[in-house]
């Protein structure tokens, strides 16, 4: 069975964390996750720019529920400045159990603002920059980065190393480089490779995508925790046979009645307008491998209301 993760001071009750998923790891889909037994679960992550220039938007983004802890924030920068000021407004202004630091994201954007993967690009200054971060709160600091900026690059063991001795308390290692993006396959070597060098809990990340899976990368690597993202799009019921330790079956009803559960939750959290916005691309991960549904998938992106998706859930099922 899945065991229990201390993160700082911060008790997990089994080792199943839910990744920050941009656009998707909000507080409905996290109180998804939570419900569905995760001993982690972490927000999308929010720009420390961002929360430096009082973005209410990005504040909003900051909220979460009386049942999710624990629960982990994170930001994303490249500035010493802005990054130590929003780390201070989620240590002191949020509920949040860890702040998370991204030193992974791979998307040009990010990129091009130093920030994310491209830290690790220069190990003296991420050391620098998480001193500043780590010392600047009260709550753990983790980090979630990759194996290196690309093939030639690979420096996990080195930042991993570096980072534990500023005071970060926890690494979440996805197993693929800058360049792979999330093509080509997890290199796990590298997570087993940083768990060895390193005394604090490291989380195993990439190509989790079944409860075999979950087993598969904590024999290989030894890590401590394992983190799903993109296999638990469309079915977070993966969270719960990871945390049962074994597969279940879930019926087509049992799946579109938690597409049901995200949309409303979502609505109740955002207003149903932006919640079918978001739900035209969420809706048809549902759907995924499911026999007919093409068509349903084709109407989820053109639905205008919850109305709109309940007639198409039902349809379904009919």
């Amino acid at each position: 069975m899945p065991h229990v993760v201390k993160i700082g001071d911060v008790t997990l009750k089994n080792n199943v964390v839910v990744a920050p998923m941009a656009g998707i790891s909000n507080i409905a889909f996290r109180k998804i996750s939570k419900a569905l037994g995760a001993g982690l679960v972490c927000n999308e992550m929010v720009s420390d720019k961002a929360l430096f220039y009082g973005s209410k938007k990005t504040e909003a983004m900051c909220i979460c529920d009386e049942n999710e802890h624990p629960v982990s924030f994170q930001l994303f920068g490249h500035d010493i400045e802005s990054v130590v000021y929003a780390g201070k407004y989620l240590d002191q202004q949020t509920d949040c159990d860890i702040i998370d630091f991204n030193m992974g994201c791979p998307v040009n954007k990010v990129i091009k603002a130093r920030a994310g993967a491209y830290l690790m690009k220069d190990i003296d200054y991420a050391k620098e920059l998480m001193d500043a971060l780590v010392h600047a709160v009260h709550k753990p600091v983790s980090v979630k980065m990759r194996i290196g900026f690309d093939q030639e690059h690979i420096n996990c063991v080195a930042l991993a190393q570096a980072l534990e001795s500023v005071g970060v308390q926890a690494i979440a290692l996805h197993g693929r480089t800058r360049s792979q993006m999330y093509e080509g396959k997890a290199q796990w070597e590298y997570i087993q490779a940083v768990k060895e060098a390193v005394s604090i809990p490291v989380i195993g990340n990439g190509d989790v995508r079944s409860v075999q899976d979950y087993w598969d990368i904590q024999k290989q690597t030894g890590c401590d925790a394992v983190m799903i993202g993109r296999g638990i799009v469309g079915n977070p019921f993966l969270i719960q046979d990871c945390v049962n330790g074994k597969e279940a079956e879930h019926t087509y009803a049992q799946r579109m009645d938690m597409c049901w559960q995200h949309a409303t939750l979502l609505a109740a959290y955002k207003g149903e307008k932006a919640a079918i916005r978001e739900m035209r691309g969420l809706a048809s991960w549902y759907f995924k491998g499911l026999p007919n549904s093409h068509g349903f998938k084709d109407r989820c992106s053109k639905m205008q209301s919850l109305e709109d998706l309940h007639a198409i859930l039902e349809a379904y099922q009919s």
